[in-house]
């Protein structure tokens, strides 16, 4: 038997054995020919994420944009890519909505070194490891990102959905490098966002700032969404800017100010890349919405 390495995505549908997915292929479109998103089925056992079809109402769902690459990749595209890049598979990752006893969430922003979506915000998060469930894998991650130390017994947890994850994001800004499936897990913490601040020791390597958002700023980033064209939904009562924590090289956090219009920035067709929320984290911020009203699925 293969010795597992790291955790990646298997798939199954008409009760066909879980196979590895391909880098190049579509996890989303494994699923659907048409549709950007689709309810699936998912279980982490054995070292292996697999995700299956299901009845629509019963599962989870996924999620890719629509300018996912893979999506529009050609069959000679796909055989051009790199085969140290076709031999990744498609890795697991988790990101955490902490969720403060105010209805707060918190976003961090990655650091600019960093050569995968530096400078976006998003939830902390990052891969899960072997052995690791993916509450464990995003606690740890929580810990190592923010320095807020949370037990498994301090939150309650809720899967809210999956997204498919490309970078780079769009084929105009180059062939696939990273392919992933992303479990955005929300976590109920009793704590308010000013006493989770006071414990936050960010990692700078890895974040560069931390923000917490509430619903009425949720709604203004998510109205931008990211491949259309339009205006951002005006909403009355937000202020131009909003308070940040910036993180200093050394870890040091001091308060400062970002325009809101850097948050309600739309992922760009071509060229650099600009400070903005990632597409799959208003993809989760969305999800998260529809659960303060009283939908969700819980895990």
């Amino acid at each position: 038997m293969e010795k597992v390495t790291k955790i990646l995505v298997h798939l199954s549908k008409n009760n066909v054995a879980p196979q590895c997915a391909r880098f190049a292929q579509s996890i989303t479109g494994h699923f659907t020919e048409t549709l950007d998103e689709v309810e699936v089925k998912c279980s982490l056992e054995n070292n292996r994420f697999t995700l299956c079809e299901c009845e629509k109402g019963r599962g989870i769902p996924l999620k890719r944009a629509t300018f996912c690459p893979f999506k529009y990749l050609s069959v000679a595209e796909a055989a051009a890519i790199p085969l140290d890049v076709q031999n990744r598979g498609v890795d697991v990752g988790v990101a955490i909505l902490l969720q403060s006893a105010n209805q707060k969430v918190l976003l961090t922003r990655r650091a600019s070194s960093l050569r995968i979506f530096p400078n976006v915000w998003v939830p902390p998060g990052g891969h899960v490891e072997l052995d690791e469930r993916l509450l464990d894998a995003g606690l740890r991650e929580l810990r190592e990102e923010t320095g807020l130390k949370l037990d498994p017994g301090d939150v309650s947890a809720q899967l809210l959905g999956l997204w498919e994850s490309v970078f780079p994001p769009m084929l105009s800004r180059g062939m696939p490098q990273r392919h992933h499936v992303v479990t955005y897990m929300l976590l109920n913490t009793s704590l308010t966002h000013q006493q989770l601040q006071a414990s936050l020791r960010p990692e700078p390597a890895e974040v560069s700032g931390c923000l917490w958002v509430d619903a009425s700023l949720v709604k203004a980033i998510v109205s931008a969404v990211d491949g259309e064209e339009g205006s951002v939904t005006p909403l009355e009562g937000l202020a131009p800017t909003i308070s940040v924590s910036e993180v200093s090289p050394e870890g040091v956090l001091s308060e400062s100010v970002l325009p809101l219009s850097v948050l309600c920035n739309r992922a760009p067709n071509s060229g650099e890349d600009v400070e903005r929320v990632s597409t799959g984290t208003k993809y989760a911020l969305v999800l998260w919405l529809k659960n303060l009203e009283g939908q969700g699925t819980r895990c």
